[in-house]
């Protein structure tokens, strides 16, 4: 098994906190260091065992690091690595843990430059309604998947510490392209997000809105779950990845408009087609 001498996680969260703690109940690193822009967090997270130290230097985090790990919103990548980039030594491994690659690799490579081999894109299909390092679990990544999208620069070495990392968390591990990776991820994660946030504002927003969710049960709450998710991290998100967002969510309101039209004449046969040919893809992906 890898063995990490040393390790950065910044953001100290759900991703970054779950990370740390896969490693250190693996026993798969000696040091793990926080970064982050809350003390508070960071010392909640000394506190728990998640982190072993923090530090607001990024020189004395990243001094004999094998691997950072960047877990905080994808919209703060670029300032982060032009703060990392000129403490970054030849030795360190970079990886992110962003829902979006395009513009992450984007940013990575205005910020790091010439030290662009050394970034290793990724993001870990595993997450909860639930944010923050009390929300962190060893066991977060165990049988999910983790998304890889290396580039061109990176050394075959670099690749394998990464998804090794990954692999002792309980990852299973995968690649893609970033073009491939975002157009994918914006129909079956950013659109999904997109849609449980606008309906449950659309509803907080009636002047009946107590009496709504007084009344709203399981199904609601399993369709509106991840309305409970992070609103930066989300934000960052939809933004960075708007074009492929926006060309699912008009092809949503397309098929929307397809039922509305079935509803509006009381189409019995055409709804039940619908619902099963919906429920037939359901189940047999589920």
């Amino acid at each position: 098994m890898t063995h990490f001498r040393k390790i950065v996680v910044c953001g100290v969260g759900l991703i970054g906190g779950s990370f740390a703690l896969a490693l250190k109940r693996a026993g798969a690193v000696d040091e793990v260091v926080g970064m982050g822009r809350s003390l508070t967090t960071l010392e909640e997270a000394q506190r728990r065992g998640v982190i072993d130290r923090h530090t607001g230097d990024w020189a004395d985090a990243l001094a004999d690091a094998d691997l950072l790990l960047l877990a905080m919103p994808v919209g703060q990548t670029e300032e982060i690595l032009r703060q990392v980039a000129p403490h970054l030594q030849a030795r360190t491994i970079v990886s992110d843990a962003g829902s979006t690659k395009q513009d992450v690799v984007v940013a990575a490579r205005s910020a790091l430059s010439g030290k662009i081999s050394q970034f290793v894109p990724g993001h870990p299909i595993a997450g909860a309604e639930q944010s923050g390092v009390a929300a962190a679990q060893a066991d977060l990544y165990r049988g999910k998947r983790v998304i890889l999208t290396p580039l061109s620069e990176n050394s075959p070495e670099a690749v394998a510490a990464v998804r090794q990392a990954w692999e002792i968390c309980g990852a299973q591990v995968g690649e893609l392209t970033p073009q491939a990776h975002d157009r994918i991820f914006a129909a079956v994660s950013h659109l999904p997000h997109l849609l449980a946030f606008a309906l449950v504002h659309e509803l907080a927003g009636r002047v009946d809105s107590e009496q709504l969710f007084g009344f709203a049960a399981s199904g609601f709450r399993d369709f509106t779950r991840i309305a409970g998710s992070h609103p930066e991290m989300w934000r960052d998100i939809c933004i960075a990845n708007r074009a492929a967002l926006i060309a699912e969510l008009d092809a949503y309101q397309a098929e929307l408009l397809k039922a509305r039209v079935l509803l509006a004449g009381a189409d019995a046969e055409g709804l039940e087609a619908m619902f099963a040919e919906a429920r037939s893809a359901r189940n047999t992906w589920f």
